[in-house]
């Protein structure tokens, strides 16, 4: 166990180069936020927030239309070309946005932006299993979920020092070499990635819808899956109110300044990246599903007495708050990963990414109702209608045994049955993706 450690996965050179492109598409993340926040108040004044939010929620829509579509392209074409298409794409569409002078310009470019995010995104997530295999992805998608919470803390300190010396709108031309460079290094790994390399990739309209339909029929016929989806509900409740309601407590109730609401965000941010490092570390030692459970539990009871109190213990509340929900969401993904063949996984990543930011189209709305209506217990009833949400889905979707697929040699006897294809004696060694099913009480590497 103590050999299991994030770095370990860099070990694999091929992982280490994507790994670094994502790194670099991270900060350039950064980089279009915080530019388009400055944009944004330039062209709108106090309108900004206004601005923002409608751009916010055009993002959230492309993932929802688009990731299973992705997802379901992801599984038939060569990865490589998509990542390195939507990112040359990215860059080209982050080189106009200095050149914007009306508000409907930021919304049409912020929307053309994320639609080429919404297929990258599940593409890369599954690619990092099918690059890293069996033994290393667990800690793989740990350290990739690490580098995305803590770039997004220091990410907008990074891209806003820089937009002061060079100016809000030259920041989108950073911005845009940021995708140029991930592109270049995603270009030069080795070979193809593909799940089969002579599969056929014929996109017809019927085959692909077909490929949309099985992702998701794929997430929810799976019970522990379709248990960690449904606990991200829960965590987006949570999630939501923080990111909509902390900035009206801090300065508003309790009446501090904006360093001290930077203060309580960078908690949540830094509780998020250490929860991804100690999973990396534990995760074979539980199930994912008890991280999950646990996880939902503690964002959500995070926020319970959060309107009573004053900073400091707000900071501590928000650092539990952002552990709880990676151990919901970081978790998820794993699970897939070890649940799903390979050869299926884009278009199920690809259909995740769209309900779980789906939630965030319920959870939105709700933080924004209860922070209007009741500001000074807005943090206690999401606490309440998440745990009463939370206790709905542990009552009825709670899973019973978790199995993983892999791959290794074996024979087919009475300690060691599944399904496969015809031609394979039961005495016969022989190779090939399969499940094992892992007892309620006991996770272990089958290894």
């Amino acid at each position: 166990m103590n050999r299991f450690t994030l770095l370990q996965s860099l070990r694999n050179p091929v992982f280490a180069r994507l790994y670094s492109a994502q790194t670099v598409s991270l900060l350039g993340d950064a980089l279009t936020w915080v530019g388009l926040a400055l944009l944004a108040f330039e062209l709108a004044g106090k309108n900004s927030a206004v601005v923002l939010s409608g751009a916010l929620t055009l993002r959230v829509t492309a993932f929802v239309l688009l990731s299973p579509l992705a997802g379901a392209i992801a599984d038939r074409l060569d990865r490589k070309t998509i990542m390195v298409t939507t990112h040359l794409i990215r860059m080209l569409i982050v080189s106009l946005l200095p050149f914007v002078a009306e508000v409907w310009q930021i919304y049409l470019l912020v929307f053309a932006l994320n639609i080429f995010n919404a297929f990258f995104t599940p593409t890369y997530q599954a690619t990092i299993p099918l690059v890293t295999g069996q033994q290393d992805y667990p800690q793989a998608i740990a350290l990739s979920a690490a580098t995305y919470q803590l770039l997004g803390v220091l990410g907008p300190g990074i891209a806003g020092s820089i937009a002061a010396l060079i100016g809000a709108r030259q920041v989108f031309f950073l911005d845009g070499l940021t995708f140029f460079i991930a592109a270049i290094l995603i270009f030069t790994l080795p070979g193809h990635l593909r799940v089969e390399a002579n599969q056929d990739s014929s996109l017809s309209k019927g085959k692909t819808w077909q490929d949309i339909k099985q992702g998701t029929s794929r997430l929810f016929s799976d019970a522990p899956i379709r248990y960690a989806l449904a606990m991200q509900l829960v965590a987006a409740i949570a999630g939501a109110a923080i990111l909509v309601n902390t900035v009206g407590y801090v300065k508003g109730t309790l009446k501090l300044q904006s360093v001290e609401y930077g203060w309580v965000m960078a908690a949540f941010g830094i509780g998020a990246t250490l929860s991804a490092m100690a999973i990396g570390v534990l995760n074979q030692r539980y199930q994912r599903t008890t991280f999950v459970l646990f996880g939902a539990i503690l964002i959500t009871l995070s926020l319970l007495p959060a309107n009573y109190f004053g900073l400091m213990p707000l900071m501590f509340l928000w650092l539990l708050a952002g552990a709880g929900q990676t151990c919901v969401n970081l978790p998820t993904q794993t699970l897939i990963a070890d649940r799903v063949p390979t050869n299926v996984q884009g278009r199920v990543y690809g259909a995740h990414f769209a309900w779980s930011h789906l939630w965030w189209t319920i959870a939105y709305p709700l933080a924004g109702w209860l922070g209007k209506y009741w500001s000074d217990r807005s943090f206690l009833y999401s606490s309440l209608v998440g745990l009463s949400l939370l206790g709905i889905v542990q009552i009825f979707l709670s899973p019973g045994r978790e199995y993983i697929w892999h791959d290794h040699e074996h024979i087919h006897d009475e300690y060691h049955q599944h399904e496969h294809d015809d031609g394979v004696q039961e005495r016969e060694l022989h190779s090939h993706p399969h499940r094992h099913i892992i007892p309620h009480h006991h996770y272990h590497n089958p290894y």
